[in-house]
């Protein structure tokens, strides 16, 4: 890391943590019944391989492998059903990554023979980011009986739990989501477009990586490099232990490392990312298990935004395209 960009990231932190709550309306999300969940509770959006374990043959007990194909084939938990990034993706937009139709959404779970009633376990291989992406447009359309199995692939191989190849069957169900709606973690471009031009917008968390952040680094998809005016850099990885068990981080942990930037529970936040995949992990994170409840993630994230020539942007370095 530059000095210019440690000096960055140091004077957001500092400018973050003076701020004055945002005056600026997000509709809060609905509340936890407590502030912070215990990963051991029944009432946690977590369960460790352990217990799923117990409960994997009940007839309730939906698990959904969120992976390539390819990845699924090679070993999957028995009786899982494989969806992927595409699946939950609305293919109109000239750019990748935004969110599913309703419709959409309850004719893949359909086809993947999951009942509205069922409770869903969904897991990945790259630390729970793709799967807490799963949760946030489950959430978002109304649906929250869904778990993420802490650690993913990797903990279900060291709990012993077995792997299979065999495809799964799935008999067609008919999911149904509520008529209405909530959207409560969920902010468009236009939304996100007036928070930045208001006069007290709310603290906006760039969870990329630093090389990102300062427009060091182009990933496919963007059209140009930097990121949003204003926003402060937190890393996602930093919730999980992403080189080692890829689990969430203890709760205290977590605590500690938002405290800091984040003291008030009520404080307005948006996240984003590249594409509302990693920012959706952070939302998971501030709202499921450290109680923050006024949360929202910007779908489109960097990808859409930097397709508007129009909308502002910031960025420090000499850029990189990757391909």
């Amino acid at each position: 890391m530059t000095w210019k960009t440690s000096l960055i990231i140091v004077l957001s932190l500092v400018f973050f943590s003076c701020k004055e709550k945002s005056a600026e309306v997000l509709s809060s999300s609905e509340p936890s019944s407590s502030d912070e969940k215990q990963y051991n509770s029944g009432l946690s959006p977590i369960i460790e391989a352990d217990e799923l374990q117990k409960i994997l043959e009940a007839p309730s007990i939906k698990v959904v492998h969120f992976g390539k194909e390819k990845e699924f084939h090679s070993g999957h938990i028995k009786g899982s059903v494989n969806i992927w990034r595409s699946d939950i993706e609305d293919a109109s937009y000239p750019y990748k990554g935004m969110m599913c139709s309703k419709n959409q959404l309850e004719e893949l779970f359909s086809q993947k023979g999951i009942s509205s009633s069922d409770t869903i376990i969904v897991y990945d291989n790259v630390a729970s980011c793709d799967a807490a992406r799963l949760w946030w447009v489950l959430e978002n359309y109304g649906f929250n009986n869904l778990k993420i199995l802490n650690g993913g692939l990797t903990a279900w191989n060291e709990a012993g739990g077995a792997l299979t190849t065999e495809p799964t069957i799935a008999e067609r169900t008919e999911f149904k989501l509520p008529d209405r709606a909530p959207m409560s973690l969920y902010v468009s471009k236009e939304q996100m477009l007036s928070l930045v031009n208001g006069s007290n917008p709310p603290l906006i968390l760039d969870t990329r990586t630093t090389n990102e952040y300062t427009g060091v680094q182009q990933k496919s998809g963007a059209k140009t490099a930097g990121r949003i005016p204003g926003s402060l850099l937190m890393d996602w990885a930093n919730c999980v232990n992403y080189s080692g068990d890829k689990k969430f981080k203890e709760i205290e942990e977590l605590k500690e490392i938002y405290s800091r930037i984040i003291p008030e529970k009520d404080q307005a936040i948006v996240a984003y990312c590249h594409s509302g995949v990693r920012s959706a992990h952070t939302t998971f994170v501030l709202t499921q298990l450290l109680g923050y409840k006024n949360v929202k993630n910007y779908d489109g994230s960097w990808t859409e935004w930097s397709n508007f020539e129009n909308y502002p942007k910031e960025k420090d370095s000499i850029t990189t395209i990757l391909q």
